[in-house]
């Protein structure tokens, strides 16, 4: 592989990071958006929990989690406006660690493991690319 595609796809990563971070200042409104870019993008992959009263009519993301490989990412509410990222490695269908990760953490690595995944999936780097623009 050349330098200039190693480069590029380190580009993506970025951008793809900076496109997930766009909204994270509304904790509120991030997992909302963070789901509909993602399940958008990649409706196979993403599973999206959402919770509301009774008689609400608009039921908020409550936990969005995503598959990748040997990855699970999730983040949640945790409560009183904060959020609560993990990413969980499985093995053969097995969950075998589960680590907490800062927001910013779990953006950056989970944008890196979807810049591998759309490398090896011409449509998932499709749905990406939509997603970016």
């Amino acid at each position: 592989m050349d330098e200039g595609y190693l480069a590029g796809e380190g580009m993506s990563f970025e951008i793809l990071a900076s496109s997930l971070r766009a909204d994270l200042t509304d904790t509120g409104g991030f997992l909302g958006a963070l789901a509909e870019k993602l399940g958008g993008a990649l409706p196979a992959l993403c599973q999206v929990e959402r919770k509301g009263g009774l008689f609400s009519k608009e039921k908020r993301v409550q936990r969005l989690t995503l598959e990748l490989g040997e990855h699970r990412y999730a983040i949640e509410h945790a409560g009183q406006g904060g959020l609560r990222a993990s990413r969980t490695k499985i093995v053969r269908g097995i969950s075998l660690k589960t680590e907490e990760l800062a927001v910013e953490t779990w953006i950056d690595e989970l944008s890196r493991d979807l810049s591998a995944h759309a490398a090896r999936n011409s449509q998932a780097r499709l749905a990406l690319e939509r997603l970016l623009t």
